[in-house]
């Protein structure tokens, strides 16, 4: 696994955001996306669940 680099998040304009292991939990499962999103709004809401996730394992945390 690589491990992060914060200057090259801040490079690719991304912020640091610290959550709760509960609140990543939630939302690593949690998709609130209507019935008619878009595609695009689809795979906004996959890309969150993904790093929720990935955050929670990566901290040794279960989902």
């Amino acid at each position: 696994m690589k491990e992060t680099d914060p200057s090259e998040e801040a490079a690719e304009g991304r912020v640091p955001l610290w959550l709760d292991p509960d609140d990543l939990r939630w939302l690593s499962g949690h998709c609130c996306c209507p019935a008619d999103a878009s595609d695009e709004e689809k795979d906004r809401c996959g890309r969150l669940r993904f790093r929720a996730g990935a955050a929670l394992h990566k901290h040794g945390h279960s989902r």
